[in-house]
Parts: C-alpha cells; sequence; structure tokens
C-alpha cells in the first residue's frame, strides 16, 4: 500500500520533490535532506498533507 506524497522545503515552501512511501510501516510524516534548486544547498523537506 504505498501512496505518493509532496515534499516541501521548510525554508522557501517549494514543492519540488514528489516520492512515494507505505503508509502502514510509516505512518508518520516523512522527512528528508534533498537539494533545492533555488537555493543550491541540501536541505529539509517534509511531507505535506
Amino acid at each position: 500500500m504505498r501512496v505518493k506524497v509532496i515534499l516541501e522545503n521548510t525554508e522557501t515552501g517549494d514543492r519540488d520533490y514528489i516520492t512515494s512511501k507505505n503508509k502502514q510501516k510509516n505512518p508518520e510524516r516523512l522527512e528528508l535532506r534533498k537539494y533545492s534548486p533555488k537555493l543550491r544547498k541540501y536541505v529539509t523537506y517534509r511531507e505535506t498533507k
């Protein structure tokens, strides 16, 4: 049971990435460090609702 999630930049609010996760094994929100093309550095991206 994988669902698509949108990742939002915590600093600028941009939504640059889409990924999927298993909702049964990871019910909490996903948080990853990804590259931000706007800021040109790695920042934290958090799953949106």
